[in-house]
């Protein structure tokens, strides 16, 4: 069945109508086969995703998107991870100049990982390849992914025999900076991910400046160290981490140099004395770029952070008072300057978060402050008139018909232009969304 087929035929029949209600009714055959056909179906919808996306990529731009690209576009709109988003967004752009492999793809003869890699292939083969071998080693790789028992190990050994095949006078594999990748994804349970591919030098320095930062380390009564060689890496490159933002050279961003910042209500640090932390004059304040959040804390790339965690890292901080409604609005720091100070961005991170516009969030570090009714037009600087947006959305409100007013509980609305909705509803900004909401 091609992907312009009735799509929902498969799903029609008695048994996987019983599957929806009451799976614990079918027979162990009608139960298998139901998983094997609903497989079959989500494979069909992902490739018409894809297809969809790529014409979404091609053809729309970004005033009727509201978002730089169409990653960050099919990322607000669903349950999508921006990472996910993006390989979707490129699985379709790339399918447009490789019909072979779309053709594949859209008949679900090969998975959506396959055709990607067949796909990164044919656009980057071999610096030795002839461009008349291309052909063949196309479809040598779309026989190795076809079938049920294909598998991403047998695609991935063809490529390496291929690129053994066509190896020429440039750099090994082991030398090539080109193929470095370097992948750090948040997790569900709010961790970090890191995953990389680096060039040997590259390696090399690595290791070598993890080497001395991951010794195991015996107590003083000489007991053995018991962290895993895994766990006295991950402490090393921490404190690897932890030096070189300590030590000034790492650039500036938002016209600070870059540090850990940590949002939090002082009252909740104080609420157990630890740190001997004091809350100034009985008002709420936050830490070095802090904001309260009803009882939690948190960090402007990783998000949510626990109180406990919060008190530890407090115990290092610079406390600097931004005096919070109860909205957990910024009250105005009475500067007017045609400039953000500081002490106003601080302000804009403690209500923004990050990009206010809707379904972005986009990390603080990438914002800067935006006038609501322009410095030129003698629009003030004070935080009424200003929200935090990424460059992307900066350019988008100084070059489009979306609109931002402030609400009554002094946070920005947006009014999307009558292209995106007639009726041009204000729409809360990103950290104020329902969750659910794009």
């Amino acid at each position: 069945m091609g992907i312009g087929e009735d799509i929902q035929g498969a799903l029609s029949d008695e048994i996987l109508a019983t599957a929806v209600g009451d799976a614990w009714r079918l027979a162990e055959a009608e139960l298998l086969d139901s998983v094997v056909r609903v497989s079959e179906e989500i494979q069909r919808l992902e490739a018409l995703r894809v297809k969809l996306v790529g014409a979404v990529d091609h053809r729309c731009h970004v005033d009727v998107l509201g978002f730089p690209n169409a990653k960050m576009w099919l990322a607000s709109k669903t349950l999508l991870e921006v990472g996910a988003a993006g390989r979707i967004v490129m699985l379709g752009r790339g399918l447009r100049f490789q019909p072979e492999i779309a053709d594949h793809f859209f008949h679900t003869n090969i998975s959506a990982e396959h055709a990607a890699l067949v796909m990164k292939f044919c656009e980057r083969p071999p610096k030795g390849m002839p461009d008349e071998a291309l052909d063949g080693c196309r479809r040598a790789l779309l026989l190795a992914a076809t079938g049920p028992t294909a598998n991403t190990d047998a695609v991935r050994a063809v490529i390496a025999r291929l690129e053994r095949v066509f190896e020429s006078d440039d750099p090994p594999p082991s030398e090539d900076t080109e193929r470095n990748e370097f992948h750090a994804s948040k997790t569900l349970n709010g961790r970090v991910a890191v995953k990389g591919d680096l060039d040997a030098v590259t390696g090399e320095m690595l290791l070598s400046a993890l080497s001395g930062l991951s010794k195991p380390r015996p107590a003083q009564d000489g007991t053995k160290d018991e962290r895993t060689p895994g766990q006295r890496r991950a402490d090393g490159f921490t404190e690897l981490l932890r030096r070189y933002l300590d030590s000034g050279v790492a650039g500036e961003e938002g016209g600070e140099r870059p540090h850990v910042s940590l949002h939090v209500n002082v009252k909740d640090l104080v609420d157990h004395g630890d740190c001997g932390a004091r809350e100034p004059h009985g008002a709420p304040a936050t830490g070095e770029g802090l904001f309260a959040v009803d009882g939690v804390a948190w960090t402007e790339w990783m998000g949510p952070l626990s109180i406990t965690a919060a008190r530890l890292l407090s115990c290092d901080s610079i406390v600097t008072p931004i005096v919070l409604d109860g909205n957990g609005s910024p009250l105005d720091l009475g500067v007017s300057t045609r400039t953000v100070t500081k002490r106003q961005r601080k302000a804009l991170v403690a209500r923004d978060r990050g990009c206010a516009f809707p379904g972005c969030g986009a990390p603080p570090s990438w914002c800067e402050g935006h006038h609501i009714v322009h410095w030129s037009k003698s629009g003030p600087t004070d935080m009424d008139n200003l929200v935090l947006l990424c460059g992307c959305h900066h350019r988008l409100l100084h070059h489009s018909d979306w609109e931002i007013e402030m609400g009554a509980d002094r946070h920005p609305m947006f009014i999307p232009p009558r292209q995106v909705d007639w009726e041009r509803k204000p729409i809360p900004a990103h950290n104020r969304a329902r969750p659910g909401a794009a």
